[in-house]
């Protein structure tokens, strides 16, 4: 009789890497994005990609490759051509006689091993190796985009008379082929590295004496590499041809977009220019769909937080405010929340500027200042479309927020953000704003301030043996707080290159609306009050948020303390 093939969450929990309930949890979130069950693990981080390959490896009893310990150049790199190798992401590693050992990622990917058995005429013995370790194995030894953006750069710095062909260049450049161009490689290959670090934006800031690339990765830039100043004119113009703007037009900001396949998928890319003293900066932000795609559960909440933001979004009416800098993750948790109410029987409609991600089964309007399609007019024109639930993508004036306000007063749930530090202080910015303290009273149903901290790499994760105390002091935490806890800090590794973070969770401030608070709202009271008064009806602040994420190994004190350490102590009673 057959043995059993164990399951993959099987092997995982049996190894107590991942408890059922995550197990479950990853399961669900499998089923509703179409994922495996692996996959799901590593995205919502409750697994990491090394342990989910290594339990791969033991399912179908193959050799498990470490590629970081030492793993010389194989012999038979040359048997696969280099093209093979970097768009499937394998490695041969050795032949004997008629077979080849190949490390590969996915041992369900069956049509990958039969093109490569086609190709090369011979057996494969697989062995298995987490994806984005083949990766820099690729990168490292097969020149990729570490060594060829320096290569680049390179190669356009020897070019001394680059200056004097850069505007014929640029007059061509719409129907020069990919690849061709020195600037043309060096931009395809710094965004596709960009795309592949997981960065948000792409930075290119000229400077007195060069140019400067950083990228944004969890929320923080990092510096990646100096252009010659002398091809300051070409890289800033390539980006703006690519992105669709007026290359001539160098006094004014300007925006676009970027449509770029990059690996397997198709990628877009919103594109400012902005003149500066030195010279116009470009960012280009990177528009992901699946990072909106997270879910509920991943946005970092803790149990009773959860508990609550179910309950909040699924009332019949009223207002919901997401607070918070620009950054801090607020479109991201409205969508979160969308796509839990998006259901046949409902009808959802946006109004967005600008519409980035595109949901199916959501009526998403895209503001547009210059022809009168404001936010105000596009909402009054929703409600005579019978929506169920509404998204303003932001409250920034009276007349959008009376409207948004009288939506919710006939029987529609709406979302939306504002600007505000935490979550009391929106009442008074509304009251502020001109609209009537008795709307603001009846029409919010709950207000929730939030921030974004790196979380620590579960790589490289270890006990820190030396926490600063006068960090622990300004957060709060005491000796009390930390019998029998660790405070944890990420040593940095090649998965989190070498930060000792990777990804990023909220932390939350939620006020939900009782009588107390709409009779102070009634009576304008400061923020101070309305702070006590939510309290008392069990807010937790962003500091205390971030106290529990510290306690649990989540995150690291200096990274709460960067981002919510200032409002906690100047706002705690």
């Amino acid at each position: 009789m057959a043995r059993r093939r164990k399951k993959l969450g099987e092997i995982l929990v049996g190894w107590n890497l991942v408890t059922p309930e995550a197990l479950t949890e990853a399961i669900a979130y499998a089923a509703k994005h179409g994922k495996r069950v692996g996959e799901a693990l590593v995205e919502l981080e409750l697994a990491s990609e090394d342990d989910v390959t290594k339990a791969l490896a033991v399912q179908f009893d193959l050799e498990y490759v470490d590629l970081d310990k030492n793993v010389q150049v194989p012999a038979a790199l040359n048997l696969v051509p280099e093209k093979v190798i970097k768009d499937e992401k394998v490695l041969p590693m050795k032949k004997e006689g008629n077979r080849l050992k190949i490390i590969l990622s996915d041992p369900l990917d069956l049509e990958l091993q039969d093109k490569l058995r086609f190709l090369l005429g011979l057996e494969l013995d697989l062995a298995l190796a987490p994806r984005s370790k083949i990766q820099r194995f690729i990168d490292t030894f097969l020149g990729g985009v570490d060594t060829s953006m320096d290569e680049a750069i390179s190669e356009i710095d020897r070019d001394t008379d680059l200056l004097a062909k850069e505007q014929e260049a640029f007059k061509k450049a719409k129907e020069a082929r990919e690849g061709d161009a020195p600037v043309i490689k060096l931009i395809n290959l710094m965004i596709d590295e960009a795309v592949r670090q997981r960065a948000s934006d792409i930075h290119v800031e000229p400077m007195a004496d060069r140019v400067r690339v950083r990228y944004r990765i969890d929320g923080v830039c990092i510096e990646r590499d100096n252009i010659p100043k002398s091809m300051q004119g070409a890289v800033i113009a390539r980006l703006k041809i690519m992105a669709g703007i007026d290359i001539a037009e160098k006094r004014l900001p300007q925006d676009g977009r970027i449509k770029k396949k990059v690996g397997n998928s198709q990628i877009d890319f919103r594109v400012s220019s902005l003149p500066a003293y030195h010279g116009e900066s470009v960012v280009l932000r990177i528009l992901r769909p699946d990072s909106v795609k997270i879910g509920i559960t991943g946005l970092g909440f803790e149990e009773d937080d959860y508990e609550r933001f179910q309950r909040i979004i699924r009332q019949p009416n009223g207002i919901f405010l997401v607070t918070g800098p620009t950054g801090s993750g607020k479109t991201t948790t409205l969508y979160a929340a969308l796509q839990e109410l998006n259901r046949p029987d409902r009808k959802i409609i946006t109004a967005e500027d600008p519409v980035e991600y595109n949901f199916t089964g959501m009526n998403q309007c895209q503001v547009k200042e210059e022809i009168g399609l404001t936010f105000a007019r596009i909402l009054r024109a929703m409600l005579r479309q019978a929506p169920n639930i509404i998204l303003v993508g932001e409250i920034r004036d009276r007349e959008v927020g009376e409207v948004a306000i009288q939506a919710a007063l006939t029987g529609h749930l709406v979302f939306s953000t504002l600007h505000t530090n935490d979550a009391p202080s929106a009442i008074t910015r509304l009251i502020d704003m001109g609209i009537k303290p008795f709307l603001v009273a009846s029409s919010i149903q709950a207000i929730m301030a939030q921030r974004l901290v790196r979380v620590i790499c579960n790589e490289c994760k270890q006990v820190d043996p030396a926490p600063d105390r006068f960090t622990l002091r300004l957060l709060g935490i005491t000796d009390e707080d930390l019998a029998g806890r660790h405070i944890m800090i990420g040593k940095g590794c090649n998965r989190c290159s070498n930060t000792g973070y990777r990804g990023r969770q909220g932390l939350f401030e939620m006020l939900e609306m009782n009588n107390e608070l709409r009779d102070l709202a009634f009576s304008r009271a400061p923020t101070n009050q309305l702070r006590r008064a939510a309290r008392a009806g069990g807010m937790r602040s962003l500091l205390e948020d971030g106290k529990l994420k510290i306690l649990r190994g989540v995150t690291t004190p200096l990274e709460v303390a960067r981002i919510a350490q200032m409002e906690g102590i100047l706002t705690e009673d």
